[in-house]
C-alpha cells in the first residue's frame, strides 16, 4: 500500500506544482501585459506631449515673429512721425496749404498704435501753439512799447514842423523842404501807428467831432501820391464823425486808400465818393484800376476785415507783413463801423466800402467850426434856370386845346407840346473845388514871401 501511495502522492504534488507555477506564471503575465498597456500609454502621452509642445513651440514662434514685426513696424511709424510727420505738423500750423500726411502703414496699423500715434501729434500741436502764443505776445508787448514811443516822438516833431511852418519866413524853396519834411513825417507816423494797431494799442490820437470830408481829405494826406485820389462828396457838410472814431475811421481809409494806390498804375486815378444812405449811414466808397484780388487773397482779406476780433500772430503777416488788413480789422471790432472789399470795382480792380453807422454821426455847426478849406465840397446837381412863361403866349394854346384841333373829335384831350428847350448856356453848373497841392503850396510861399517884404519894410522905416 505504501508503494503505491507515494507515486501518486508525488503525482499529486506534482501536479500541484504544476499548478502554483501556471498560476504564477499567469500572474506574472497578466502584470506584464499590464505594464506593457502602461507603458504604451505612457509612450502615447509622451507623444501627444511632445506634439503638443511642438505646436506650443511653433505657436510662440510665429507670435514671436508677429510681435517683431509690429514692433519693427511701430518704429517704422515712431520715425515717420519723427522725420516727416511733426515737421509737417509745424507748416501746417503756419499754413493750411501743407497738410499733414497720415500714417506709413495706416491699413495695417493697429488701431490703438495710430490713437497713440494721433495723441502725439495732438499734444505737440497744442504745445507749440502755446509756446508760438507767448513769443508772439513777448513780440507784441515789446513791438508794441517801441511803436508807442516813436509815435509820440513824431507828434511832437510834427508839432515843430508846424510851428515851423507859421513862424519862418524864407525863400520857396525853403518852404517846400519844410512841407516835404512834414509830408515824410506824416507817412512816418501812419507807418508806425499801423504797427502799434496790429499789436494791440489804441490809433494814438484823440480828436474832437470833425468833418467826414475833412477826415476823408486829411487821411489822403498821409500818403506819397495822394495827387492821385480823386474825392467827390455828395454828403452834407455839416455832417462829421464822434470824436472817439474819427481817427479810427481815418486809419481805415488811409489803410485802403494806400492799397489802392499800391496796386495800381501810378498814371490811374483812384476815385472816393462820399454819399449818405437811406438809413442814415455814411458810405466811404474807395475804387481802384487795378488788376484785382485773386480768391485766396480775397477771402483772407475778408476774414481780416470782419467785426469778428481775431488773434492774427505775426508770423502770420508774411515777409514784408501786410498789416493794413489785420489794423482794419482791430479798428472794426473796436468801435463799431464796417469794412467790405468783397466787390468788384467798376474800373477793374478792387471796391472798398467803408460804412460809418447813425451812431457814430454828428451834426457839426459850420459857423462855430467852418470846414477845412481843404475839404472837398459837396457836388450838387445841375438845375436848370427855368423862367416862368407868359400869360399873352399860353392863353392861344389853352383856348385851341379847349376848341379842339381841326379833324380832331370835339373835346377829347390832345397832346400839348412842350416849352423851348433851354439852351446849355442857361444851365447854372457849379465847379466843385477839388483840392490842388501845388497850389495851396504856391499860395501858402506868397504868403510868406509878402510877410518876409513887409517886415523887411517896417524893419528900413525903423532903422531911418
Amino acid at each position: 500500500m505504501t508503494s503505491l501511495s507515494d507515486p501518486a502522492f508525488a503525482l499529486g504534488a506534482v501536479t500541484v506544482v504544476i499548478g502554483v507555477v501556471a498560476l504564477l506564471l499567469a500572474l506574472s503575465r497578466h502584470k506584464q501585459v499590464r505594464r506593457c498597456r502602461a507603458l504604451d500609454a505612457a509612450l502615447k502621452n509622451a507623444e501627444d506631449l511632445a506634439q503638443s509642445t511642438e505646436a506650443l513651440r511653433r505657436g510662440a514662434e510665429s507670435r514671436t515673429k508677429d510681435a517683431e514685426a509690429r514692433a519693427a513696424q511701430f518704429r517704422d511709424e515712431v520715425s515717420h512721425l519723427a522725420s516727416v510727420r511733426l515737421p509737417a505738423l509745424a507748416l501746417s500750423l503756419i499754413s493750411s496749404h501743407h497738410p499733414v500726411p497720415g500714417l506709413l502703414h495706416e491699413e495695417a496699423a493697429p488701431s490703438k498704435d495710430a490713437e497713440l500715434l494721433d495723441s502725439v501729434l495732438t499734444r505737440v500741436s497744442g504745445i507749440v501753439l502755446k509756446e508760438r502764443g507767448r513769443v508772439d505776445a513777448a513780440a507784441r508787448a515789446a513791438l508794441r512799447g517801441a511803436s508807442q514811443d516813436s509815435q509820440a516822438l513824431s507828434y511832437r516833431l510834427q508839432s515843430e514842423l508846424e510851428a515851423l511852418q507859421q513862424e519862418f519866413s524864407g525863400s520857396r524853396s525853403v518852404t517846400h523842404r519844410v512841407l516835404t519834411a512834414d509830408h515824410l513825417n506824416e507817412q512816418n507816423l501812419r507807418l508806425i501807428q499801423r504797427t502799434a494797431i496790429v499789436c494791440g494799442a489804441w490809433p494814438g490820437h484823440v480828436r474832437k467831432d470833425t468833418y467826414v470830408a475833412e477826415i476823408v481829405s486829411g487821411a489822403s494826406s498821409r500818403l506819397r501820391g495822394f495827387d492821385r485820389i480823386k474825392i467827390n462828396s455828395r454828403l452834407a457838410t455839416n455832417i462829421g464823425l464822434v470824436g472817439r472814431a474819427a481817427e479810427p475811421v481815418a486809419v481805415a481809409c488811409t489803410e485802403l486808400m494806400a492799397n489802392a494806390l499800391e496796386h495800381s498804375r501810378d498814371d490811374l486815378a483812384v476815385d472816393v465818393s462820399l454819399i449818405r444812405t437811406g438809413n442814415g449811414s455814411v458810405c466811404i466808397t474807395i475804387d481802384d484800376a487795378g488788376k484785382g484780388m485773386t480768391s485766396e487773397a480775397l477771402a483772407r482779406g475778408v476774414r481780416l476785415v470782419s467785426a469778428e476780433k481775431q488773434e492774427v500772430m505775426l508770423t502770420e503777416l508774411g515777409d514784408p507783413p501786410s498789416q493794413g488788413f489785420v489794423a482794419i480789422g482791430r479798428l472794426v471790432a473796436d468801435h463799431g463801423f464796417d469794412v467790405s472789399i468783397d466787390n468788384p470795382s467798376p474800373y477793374g480792380g478792387v471796391r472798398a466800402v467803408v460804412t460809418i453807422p447813425p451812431n457814430l454821426l454828428t451834426s457839426i455847426d459850420e459857423e462855430a467850426e467852418p470846414p477845412s478849406v481843404m475839404a472837398p465840397l459837396p457836388a450838387t446837381a445841375l438845375r436848370a434856370d427855368r423862367r416862368p412863361v407868359p400869360v399873352a403866349d399860353t392863353a392861344p394854346a389853352d383856348a385851341h386845346s379847349r376848341t379842339g384841333a381841326p379833324g380832331t373829335a370835339e373835346g377829347l384831350p390832345q397832346r400839348r407840346r412842350r416849352g423851348t428847350a433851354i439852351s446849355t448856356g442857361e444851365l447854372a453848373a457849379p465847379t466843385p473845388r477839388a483840392p490842388d497841392p501845388e497850389r495851396s503850396l504856391a499860395t501858402w510861399s506868397d504868403f510868406h514871401d509878402g510877410l518876409k517884404s513887409g517886415r523887411n519894410g517896417i524893419d528900413l522905416e525903423e532903422t531911418q
